[in-house]
């Protein structure tokens, strides 16, 4: 990419971003056996990170979907959801995927999996996840947000920033583009 071309939320490219910030954390491309896919129609989004963990139960995914999505400067930010990487239950689906949209969010990323994928891809949103399953999650109100997790070799907290396009997946304590 040319020096002279100044990055920002709708053209950035990871590769560029890490070349220019090599401290940056960097997804693994392989976990365990699987990787991140895309599966909403926005290949590349960034944003200020929100963090939430849960196990099988996306309560709190969907409550922080239907709050409030914009930070301080009324840009989108990021869900990253630590789902344990389970592959038996999704943590998000259409319904709240288009809730995510209408509150200003920029994307979610789920370390574990999504459903409805077919409408997914039809929405203008950031949709990275492990993998798909039509089983929805069971809802017991249990979860944790705004703390710190980990998965693929990152270490993320609520107010990092996060970069995710058709490359992978990169974090940083501050922003990389404006």
């Amino acid at each position: 990419m040319s020096e002279s071309i100044q990055m920002d939320r709708g053209n950035f490219v990871t590769c560029d971003l890490l070349d220019a910030n090599p401290e940056s954390q960097v997804c693994l491309p392989n976990i365990e056996g699987k990787s991140f896919r895309q599966f909403g129609a926005k290949d590349k989004f960034c944003g200020e990170i929100v963090t939430v963990k849960c196990f099988e139960d996306n309560s709190r995914v969907k409550s922080l979907l239907n709050s409030d999505g914009k930070d301080k400067e009324g840009s989108g930010k990021v869900l990253v959801v630590d789902g344990g990487g389970s592959m038996r239950c999704a943590l998000l689906g259409d319904m709240i995927a288009q809730s995510a949209i209408d509150n200003g969010w920029s994307g979610v990323i789920v370390y574990g999996c999504v459903r409805d994928v077919d409408d997914m891809a039809e929405m203008d949103l950031g949709v990275m996840a492990l993998g798909c399953i039509p089983r929805k999650s069971t809802r017991r109100d249990e979860g944790q947000t705004d703390i710190e997790i980990s998965f693929g070799d990152l270490t993320l907290n609520s107010g990092m920033f996060i970069y995710a396009d058709n490359n992978g997946i990169i974090a940083s304590d501050k922003p990389l583009i404006s």
